[in-house]
Order: structure tokens, then sequence, then C-alpha cells
């Protein structure tokens, strides 16, 4: 085989780097345990919306949390290859979001419907559970889209094309 044939790849080696950890609660059971690990990243000095990540193990106990993206002061770019990123190189079974809303509103717009939807999809592909969407807003003002009923909804739509 000739050499112009031939092309060079790049031999790559995937390494987590662990950063400053926090304490948390031992089990995360319910929105308000993953909102006491949340606001410990998400407060109401941020001016833009954040979206932050909390990878957890078989029994629900947290194993990492990073900011997946940080947006703009009304949205949010998220795609779930960066989002399940983290969860896969830290072998999570499930994972929380979280977002913040710098309006102080956790009412969810479409856009977040629609994502929590992606990630549930692409979750389901990966076996990796997406048990909830927090969006925060200010002070102790949230939405779990679990608890509001959001999720199971959308656990119901599977197949439809029109989220």
């Amino acid at each position: 085989m000739e050499n112009s044939q031939l092309q060079y790849v790049e031999f790559v080696r995937l390494e987590l780097i662990r950063e400053k950890g926090f304490y948390t609660q031992p089990k995360v059971e319910s929105p308000e345990d993953a909102l006491a690990v949340f606001r410990q990243f998400l407060t109401g000095e941020m001016d833009r919306e954040h979206l932050v990540l909390l990878c957890l193990d078989t029994k629900h106990r947290p194993t990492a949390i990073q900011v997946v993206a940080v947006g703009t002061l009304d949205s949010l770019l998220v795609h779930p290859r960066e989002v399940f990123k983290t969860a896969i190189l830290t072998n999570a079974a499930s994972i929380v979001c979280a977002h913040w809303h710098p309006s102080g509103d956790p009412e969810p717009s479409l856009d977040d419907v629609k994502i929590t939807y992606r990630l549930m999809q692409a979750g389901e592909l990966l076996g990796i559970k997406v048990l909830d969407h927090l969006i925060l807003g200010a002070e102790d003002n949230y939405l779990s889209l679990k608890e509001s009923g959001v999720i199971s909804s959308l656990a119901t739509t599977r197949g439809r094309s029109d989220l």
C-alpha cells in the first residue's frame, strides 16, 4: 500500500481529571436532596444560565458534579453528548441536571422541556437514567420536572417526533 493512501490517525487516551471536591449528603433520594447539592454551585450571583450535572452511582450516591454549559441571560446551548461525557467517564448509573434561570423564575421553557426529553432518550440508549431536571430561580425558588409530572409525561411520549 502506498503512503498516499494512508491517513494518519491520532492515538488518544481519555483521562478523568478530578478537581476540588465537595461535601454532600450520602444519598440523593429526592429533589430537595439534589437541590442542596446544586445550591452550592448555582447561586443568585450568576448573571447567565448554567447547566450543572450531578452523577450518581447505583445507590444514588453522588460521584461527580460538573458545570456542563454556560449560556446567556436567557438561553443555554446543551447537547446530550456533552452531558453524558462526564456521566460515562464517572461510571454513573443515573444523573440529575439542574440549571439556573437568572430571571429568578423557575418556570420551564419549551426548550427546557425539549432538552430534558433529548437527555432522557440519550440516557435510555446509554443505560444512564435521567432522574430529574431542576430549574433554579431566586432564593429557594425551584421547580423539579419530576415532581411537576413533566418527566413522567415525557417518558410516555417515546417515539413521538412533535417534541
